[in-house]
């Protein structure tokens, strides 16, 4: 597989054409940001986690009927993926009061939601990506109706079978966000799934095992990537965690 010019470049990602138009190869950087880039930093290591625990992970998905952009993980830092047109609409899924939810709701974080809740957001750093609705979507012309009921079906799937993963090993999925694309014809699920795009908390301690050790300057986040890279790929670290 040749590597040729670059697409874009993210806030977390570049991405990379190849030989095959049908192919790209997306590399995972150290950088963090937060607060729609306000706060910038970098996390050591944390591309070469998120890879490994993206691939099992995106491995385990496609395993359980979810179509997903991914073909291999190519080294620490690369995948390879089905290029994708991507639908402009952030995906959150949450299970536990956390973040702008306990704001919006004025409800105590960690209050455990009675039922799953599925929201759409705007992909536009510009617009700090709004909140919107069925109709906002229509109106944008984002997706067509179709589309958008596949991709909530698709949600609610991977919340079910994430929550059982992690359950498995000791961790709470507290919300997270979802991103499709369509490839030749067909939706499905890409971008990445780590603790940069997830609230984690370990279910014994309730510590935060996520990027919001980043957000909220509680320290430890290296080690919190690394403890949650070991539990979902099977994988020893010499770092210590809480």
């Amino acid at each position: 597989m040749e590597k040729r010019e670059k697409l874009y470049e993210g806030k977390a990602k570049i991405i990379h054409a190849t030989d095959n138009p049908d192919l790209i190869i997306q590399y995972f950087k150290d950088d963090a940001t937060a607060f729609n880039a306000e706060k910038k930093g970098s996390i050591e290591s944390k591309g070469i986690m998120n890879n490994k625990i993206s691939e099992v992970l995106f491995k385990y998905l496609e395993e359980n009927g979810i179509p997903t952009h991914f073909v291999e993980r190519l080294s620490d830092r690369e995948m390879l993926n089905k290029k994708l047109d991507i639908v402009l609409v952030e995906v959150v899924a949450r299970n536990i009061v956390a973040g702008s939810l306990a704001k919006r709701l004025g409800k105590d974080e960690g209050e455990l939601l009675p039922a799953p809740i599925v929201e759409y957001y705007y992909k536009d750093d510009a617009l700090g990506d709004p909140m919107i609705n069925m109709d906002h979507i229509r109106i944008l012309g984002l997706a067509t109706d179709e589309e958008m009921a596949k991709i909530t079906e698709y949600a609610r799937r991977i919340n079910g079978l994430l929550k059982k993963f992690f359950d498995k090993r000791n961790i709470d999925l507290v919300d997270f966000k979802l991103e499709f694309g369509r490839h030749n014809g067909e939706i499905l699920l890409g971008d990445e799934i780590c603790p940069d795009t997830c609230r984690l908390w370990d279910k014994t301690t309730g510590e935060k095992m996520d990027k919001d050790r980043f957000r909220r300057d509680m320290g430890k986040i290296e080690e919190a990537y690394a403890e949650v890279c070991k539990r979902v790929c099977g994988e020893q670290t010499s770092i210590p965690i809480f």
